[in-house]
């Protein structure tokens, strides 16, 4: 390897970031998709029956769960944890109040905006694309030339949508008949014609419930006639419509005229041409410079990378393939983070009985879905999960307290977004004794405060309320001379062992977690009398169990046996997203790991499952293990035409799990870092012998840009803080001094 202070190369072109399809969708899971962390919408790009579904990561149908609390089971803990610990294998089985699973609320759509043209209008030379750069969702065709542009604002938080065409006619309503919409809603529509167009509103509340919601929609005609068509209004001979659109979430009466005058604030109704534009650009300054950050050039073919979507798609092994999955991953992870971080479903959904309640799921999918978000430079998904958590807080800590009895906090394993309590489980999935989640949910928020080089004290004052629970559930192992702790109830999300039932003790997630939060939160209050506490109660927690098939046991527990099968590898939460259990510091307990991912079954082949293998064999420097899983997802058909993806093979189930999480497996193949390691090219698959990814972002805070072909590679690192950190490449391992400020280029040699 040599060094040197220089500029790399200006990098070459690189792969389109958009997809394209030339014809309109006619399923909802194919409509290419716009967001903004709040607002989303489903573009379907007909033009004679343009739809545009709305949705609102606030909107959670009631369902009673407003109203659960979690169980309060504290008084029985000690029983239970003695009954355990003396060999009974199904104590945990009640541990509970008896009742019923309950689901979190679900997530459901809004309504269609709806574009009905004149039936027989034949249309010639139709595309739909979707530019990742822009967020912006544009449909054209000619005879007549029709054009429909769409985009969601981050500036604005409105969905604003522009069709243009000669004599343009059509009826435009918002409708909410969409799938699985129940019965009981109670509907109302409202359209005013207004001096520049019309005013139309929706609103619909929720059977058996105060709560509604209510769309509002402004539309700006250009030329022709506008009247009342109910539900909606018929346009007539017009040129151009420019459409504005808000829902809320309310309790009570939304304030429509409120709504209609702050979108009337955003245009200037004799214009709607220039308004469009002025409104995208607003967007663009937020949206372009966060997407634009990072990027994966796998000097794929060009015939190839011009392909539609739906074509390029039966190409799997293509490298055109990737690189337009890993843009998409990224625009689509970006569109849905704002407010809250994605959902199971982003933040999209064409029908009211969406899988899973369209939850967050936080034992596996949740951090799998934003493994990219410090590493591939996109904070506003950090950010979006941290107002989640802070929101959540005080949920968490009726959790500890309820249930455990403790002081401090603990995650439940699903939230609707609204409700931070832990109240949905069953005797199969006893996610109320999951302790582990809020080390797991915390963890993103960790590593984007190394890579800014600045610590968040709400990340500070979070981990020192997980140390709390910590110093209460914890308990001395009966007879242990050295005073060991042991974790009991222990749960592995959401397995159990072959032997035994879902409450267990020790589980090897429970372990690593507890050490974990103890030591980040002494990290995070050095010199105070409680983070001498915490590293001490950390120092007696006891060490992960090799197996006798020289496996990382997913229980540490004596006596208990692994179940192999499994679509979770919460066992190996120490590999990956944590940097206990690596090939360098730790090689006997890397190795033990590495053979309990070789014995990992798919089990329902759930695409989370394979790109979490993914995940952990990339930080093992297993690069064929790595392309194997990506395999699984790529040959299983698990992507619609909007590159959204599904959650079993043959497009089954709407899920975001493979689109999201995809790029964050690419860029721990090719990058890895720690405060003070950096790895390159630990795990790249074969099949992609040439690239470059650029933006990568450090946890010692330096951005690297890396390029590769099969006999060499060249790193530019761009650090902004002064450190010496340790390289490790494939010739061997060797510190690096960085300076801030001054950039570096290294030049590897074979690979």
């Amino acid at each position: 390897m040599t060094s040197e202070h220089a500029p790399a190369d200006p990098p070459a072109p690189g792969p389109a970031h958009a997809t394209w399809e030339p014809l309109p969708a006619t399923r909802w899971e194919d409509a290419f998709l716009s967001g903004n962390g709040h607002h989303g919408v489903l573009v379907f790009g007909d033009p004679n029956d343009d739809r545009l579904i709305v949705t609102h990561h606030t909107l959670v149908r009631p369902n009673g769960a407003e109203h659960a609390r979690p169980p309060r089971l504290a008084a029985e803990l000690p029983a239970l944890q003695a009954r355990l610990l003396a060999g009974d294998l199904t104590a945990a089985e009640g541990f509970t109040d008896d009742r019923p699973l309950q689901w979190v609320q679900p997530f459901h759509p809004a309504f269609q905006l709806r574009l009905r043209r004149a039936p027989g209008t034949e249309t010639h030379d139709y595309r739909r694309t979707v530019d990742f750069t822009t967020g912006e969702v544009t449909a054209a065709a000619s005879g007549p030339d029709w054009r429909s542009r769409v985009f969601v604002s981050r500036a604005d938080d409105v969905i604003v949508q522009r069709v243009t065409a000669p004599d343009l006619t059509l009826d435009l309503a918002l409708d909410h008949q969409l799938p699985g919409a129940p019965s009981g809603l109670g509907v109302g529509h409202g359209t005013l014609l207004t001096p520049g167009g019309a005013l139309l509103s929706l609103r619909v509340r929720y059977p058996d419930s105060d709560r509604a919601y209510t769309g509002v929609t402004l539309a700006v005609v250009t030329g022709g006639t506008t009247r009342l068509a109910p539900p909606g209004v018929r346009i007539a001979g017009a040129t151009e419509v420019l459409l504005l659109t808000r829902v809320r979430r309310h309790t009570g009466e939304l304030d429509v005229v409120e709504e209609t005058r702050a979108l009337r604030e955003l245009i200037d109704e004799r214009s709607a041409s220039c308004d469009y534009d002025a409104l995208l650009d607003r967007h663009l300054a937020l949206h372009r410079t966060a997407y634009g950050r990072a990027a994966l050039d796998l000097h794929a073919d060009d015939v190839e990378r011009a392909l539609p979507g739906s074509e390029l798609l039966k190409r799997t092994r293509s490298a055109a393939l990737l690189e337009r999955l890993f843009a998409a991953g990224r625009y689509h992870l970006l569109s849905a983070s704002g407010l809250c971080p994605p959902r199971l479903t982003g933040l999209w959904t064409g029908d009211w009985d969406t899988a899973w309640s369209g939850a967050f799921t936080n034992d596996a999918n949740l951090n799998l879905q934003t493994a990219s978000a410090a590493s591939a430079a996109l904070p506003e998904v950090t950010d979006a999960l941290a107002s989640l958590i802070h929101r959540q807080l005080g949920d968490w800590r009726e959790n500890a307290r309820a249930v455990f009895g403790a002081r401090g906090v603990v995650a439940p394993a699903y939230t609707d977004g609204e409700s931070g309590l832990s109240y949905h489980f069953s005797r199969e999935y006893p996610l109320h004794f999951w302790t582990a989640g809020a080390d797991w949910l915390l963890k993103p928020l960790v590593d984007h405060d190394e890579t800014r080089g600045a610590r968040d004290p709400r990340t500070a004052a979070a981990l020192a309320e997980v140390a709390l629970f910590y110093e209460d559930f914890l308990i001395a192992e009966p007879g242990a001379a050295d005073g060991r702790l042991v974790v009991v109830p222990s749960y592995s999300p959401e397995n159990r062992p072959a032997n035994g039932s879902w409450g267990a003790i020790n589980a090897a997630m429970d372990l690593s977690a507890a050490r974990h939060a103890l030591e980040t939160a002494a990290a995070y209050h050095p010199g105070t009398p409680e983070a001498l506490r915490w590293r001490a109660l950390a120092d007696r927690l006891p060490p992960h169990r090799v197996n006798s098939q020289g496996a990382l046991a997913e229980w540490a527990w004596p006596g208990l046996d692994d179940t192999y099968d499994h679509r979770h590898l919460s066992h190996l939460y120490g590999v990956w997203p944590l940097d206990e259990i690596n090939p360098y510091d730790t090689p006997r307990l890397a190795a033990a790991a590495h053979r309990a991912l070789h014995l990992r079954g798919a089990e329902n082949d759930s695409a989370h499952g394979h790109l979490h293998h993914a995940l952990v064999a990339a930080r093992l420097r297993d690069g064929e293990r790595v392309a194997h899983a990506l395999g699984h997802v790529l040959d299983g058909d698990f992507f619609h035409a909007s590159l959204m993806s599904a959650h079993y093979p043959n497009r089954d189930v709407y899920n975001a799990d493979a689109a999201h999480t995809l790029p964050g497996v690419l860029v721990e193949a090719l990058v890895q870092s720690t405060p003070d390691r950096l790895v390159l090219l630990p795990a790249l698959p074969a099949a992609y012998p040439h690239g470059q990814l650029t933006g990568v972002r450090t946890r010692f805070g330096a951005e690297v840009e890396l390029r590769w072909t099969p006999h060499s590679a060249t790193a530019l690192i761009r650090p902004s803080r002064t450190h010496r950190v340790e390289l490790r490449t494939s010739a061997g391992t060797e510190p690096l001094d960085l300076v801030a400020g001054e950039d570096r280029v290294l030049t590897l040699g074979a690979r």
